[in-house]
């Protein structure tokens, strides 16, 4: 007998339970203690990581959703609807891009949940394995460097800038951050379990487990072998600098490494 949709059960129809990964919560909760923070879910789609965002803010501080695509964003006025979030804004990219650019340098966060392969995925969906083409993650590497570019000057100074995939793959995960930071010289890798710590959502023993996910870098990489979850790539940057004294380090740094005459 086959068990009965979610859509079926009263507590997801109250707005009383979402499902959801555990390495989506893990990830949302990467933006740290938020309680009263400026929050914009750059990439937000159907709003999965937004709820799971909103979920930990208890109603108070302001989320902003936001999607290039509208057509995504529109599972998530029902979703919101029915969790009964009150302090969410959905901004439209057809008709609300000057709401996006007045959260410019103002956000506390600023979450990615990056377009990817979705190769994390594959215990779930192991076909697309055999579907994945250089070509395609040619085009996601491509998409993941425009959406960290765009979204980082959203983050207003001491703010922090998660950044998310599904995938385990370096080409999508350790790569672009290495990238991004080579021309973004304001913002530095931080340690991104210290902030899922903050956030509270972890039970007592955890963080033994998570530790155990820790990049050299400090980026989180979950796996269904060690965390039972899909696969996730979880890194959080801190803009800790002005652009001009960050600049004025980045031709230090490229001082120091040119060659001699």
């Amino acid at each position: 007998e086959r068990p009965p949709a979610v859509t079926v059960i009263p507590a997801f129809n109250r707005g009383w339970v979402e499902v959801q990964d555990l390495g989506s919560q893990i990830a949302a909760a990467a933006a740290g203690e938020i309680g009263r923070a400026q929050v914009l879910d750059y990439c937000a789609g159907g709003g999965g990581k937004t709820l799971a965002l909103a979920s930990l803010m208890r109603g108070a501080g302001q989320l902003y959703a936001y999607d290039d695509d509208a057509r995504r964003l529109q599972p998530l006025y029902e979703r919101a609807r029915r969790a009964g979030v009150r302090n969410l804004q959905i901004i439209n990219p057809s008709t609300d891009k000057a709401a996006l650019a007045a959260l410019e340098a103002r956000m506390d966060v600023v979450f990615i949940d990056a377009p990817c392969t979705g190769a994390g995925t594959w215990r779930r969906h192991p076909d697309t394995k055999w579907r994945l083409s250089p070509q395609q993650l040619d085009r996601r590497i491509e998409e993941q460097d425009e959406v960290l570019r765009d979204a980082a000057r959203f983050v207003k100074p001491g703010g922090r800038l998660v950044y998310a995939t599904c995938s385990f793959l370096m080409e999508e995960n350790e790569d672009r951050l290495a990238a991004f930071l080579l021309g973004h010289p304001a913002f530095v890798e931080t340690r991104a379990l210290d902030a899922v710590l903050a956030s509270g959502l972890l039970v007592e023993g955890a963080h033994e487990a998570l530790a155990r996910c820790e990049t050299p870098n400090g980026a989180l990489r979950l796996t269904p072998s060690r965390t039972r979850t899909d696969g996730f790539f979880i890194a959080t940057l801190e803009r800790r600098q002005t652009e001009k004294t960050a600049a004025a380090r980045s031709m230090n740094q490229n001082a120091a490494t040119a060659p001699s005459a």
